[in-house]
């Protein structure tokens, strides 16, 4: 009985530990993809600025 409960702790262990694992790769994927587009819209406000500064 000892030995069956033992089991079933190390398999919800077991299980949240994938879980979180994936869920952590999830977020560092989504991160890496929503840096992209800030990258794409900060670059892009940067050159529209420079364009539109006049110079003398």
């Amino acid at each position: 009985m000892l030995n069956a409960l033992n089991n079933q702790r190390g398999q919800g262990v077991l299980e949240y530990i994938i879980l979180t694992s994936l869920i952590g790769m999830f977020c560092l994927v989504s991160v890496k993809q929503f840096g992209k587009v800030i990258d794409k819209r900060i670059d892009s406000m940067r050159e529209s600025i420079v364009d539109n500064i006049p110079t003398n």
